[in-house]
């Protein structure tokens, strides 16, 4: 047995990254919401007003899209507590991790059933399974890293997993684009390409998954069969929660991790929509997207060693004001803006540029703020539901924003939130828990 520490064991954690990404990638930014967009503007699909019916309401296809994702996060959000618990307490986190990658994987491969109007309710109901699956595996994935790695070894665990990730993501985006561009020849059209690479997804992410299973630690805890899990679980969230708020540190952070989620993880979901509605080709949005994970690997990397040098809560206030900085870039594009596809990949370049970097950094530093615990689970099942709980806010005001005035208005109204995070964050002044 592997044990904390070991290159090999912070190595297989790690390849978890590179496993789900593809999820990330293909199916949360390019391939899927671009699939989606077109489908639901084609002719016969949308009405004249460009609006789409799913069970007998007339929606606009974005804010279904939208609303879709928020409640697959209000799911997690409210399962991932209640697990967390139960699995600290029985000691089943990997059987956690297995079952929501098991569920997200075979979602994902569902997808290739989406077609057309018929089948829209295939398309929303699996892509919220797929949802649940992604995000619900990464509360238990997250909560080996205090397991696998010492203090001063988690940001640079962190970072490799993202950079991992990258890698994996791209390769696998590259070949959903020959199958999707190429056609094979002429023995299918373009739409049963990307139908495909759904199912290459789901592949590739319950395959590798098994190499991060084979050498990651099995609990120690043993219970006897009488224990009810579901009332120790609760009870074990209740015992963390008493906990983690006696911590002055960590409610900081997490506030201000709540409301930079809340423009991070927006921005990622809905950047490849926000280009196909400015008119954008579909080979731009995919080069863009290209862009932000190759510049990702790149500011992972520097963001993480950075962080060595000047400590974590800097180095996030910088990526913070980066992020910002991108919300005022994208409210100033239209479809009228001249070279509309250059400013597109500069803003590429800025969000692959700290995208990683401060998903990286949040990770390891709520990491390095935790006590001396066993319960892992259920301390990160705080930090995930903080970030579902952000989600759902991010995409519904991104929803409701379009709908009424624009979708640049959507893009402006989350720099309110990375203001926020930036003036909360300022009142850490270093990572270590404070009782």
């Amino acid at each position: 047995m592997l044990k904390i520490g070991d290159k090999k064991l912070i190595n297989a954690w790690a390849f978890y990254d590179w496993a789900n990404s593809v999820y990330s990638l293909v199916i949360s930014t390019a391939v899927f919401p671009i699939y989606y967009a077109g489908l639901t503007a084609s002719e016969g699909f949308a009405n004249a007003e460009g609006k789409i019916t799913f069970f007998g309401t007339l929606w606009n296809p974005t804010t279904l899209y939208n609303f879709a994702l928020a409640f697959s996060f209000l799911v997690v959000a409210f399962l991932s507590p209640m697990l967390s618990g139960i699995a600290d307490y029985s000691g089943n986190k990997k059987k956690f991790l297995k079952g929501f990658c098991l569920l997200g994987s075979l979602s994902v491969m569902c997808l290739f059933f989406f077609t057309g109007k018929e089948t829209l309710w295939v398309g929303i109901v699996f892509s919220i399974l797929a949802s649940i699956g992604f995000w619900g595996s990464i509360v238990f994935y997250n909560a080996y890293l205090p397991e696998v790695a010492h203090p001063k070894q988690q940001d640079n665990a962190s970072a490799k997993g993202f950079m991992l990730g990258y890698f994996g993501s791209i390769l696998l985006l590259i070949l959903c684009l020959v199958l999707i561009e190429t056609e094979v020849f002429g023995m299918y059209d373009k739409q049963f390409g990307s139908q495909l690479s759904f199912v290459l997804v789901g592949l590739w992410w319950l395959g590798f998954a098994q190499i991060t299973y084979a050498k990651l630690p099995d609990s120690e805890k043993v219970i006897l069969p009488k224990d009810n899990y579901f009332t120790k679980g609760i009870k074990e969230i209740k015992k963390v929660a008493k906990e983690l708020f006696a911590y002055r540190e960590l409610k900081i952070f997490l506030i201000s991790f709540f409301l930079l989620s809340i423009g991070v993880q927006t921005i990622i979901l809905m950047a490849g929509i926000f280009g196909t509605i400015l008119g954008l080709e579909t080979l731009n949005l995919i080069g863009t997207i290209l862009i932000v994970q190759f510049v990702g690997i790149l500011g992972a990397f520097l963001f993480s060693r950075l962080s060595n040098k000047i400590g974590n809560i800097k180095t996030l206030k910088i990526t913070i004001a980066i992020w910002g900085l991108v919300c005022f870039i994208g409210f100033n594009l239209t479809k009228e803006t001249t070279n509309i596809e250059l400013y597109f990949y500069v803003l590429g370049g800025l969000i692959g540029l700290v995208m990683g970097a401060i998903q990286s950094l949040a990770r390891s530093t709520y990491s390095k703020l935790l006590p001396k615990t066993e319960d892992t689970a259920s301390y990160f099942s705080f930090f995930d539901v903080t970030e579902k709980i952000a989600l759902v806010i991010g995409m519904v005001t991104f929803g409701v924003l379009n709908s009424i005035i624009s979708i640049q208005s959507s893009v402006l109204s989350l720099a309110i939130f990375f203001l926020a995070a930036f003036i909360m964050i300022s009142q850490m002044k270093k990572t270590k828990h404070v009782r």
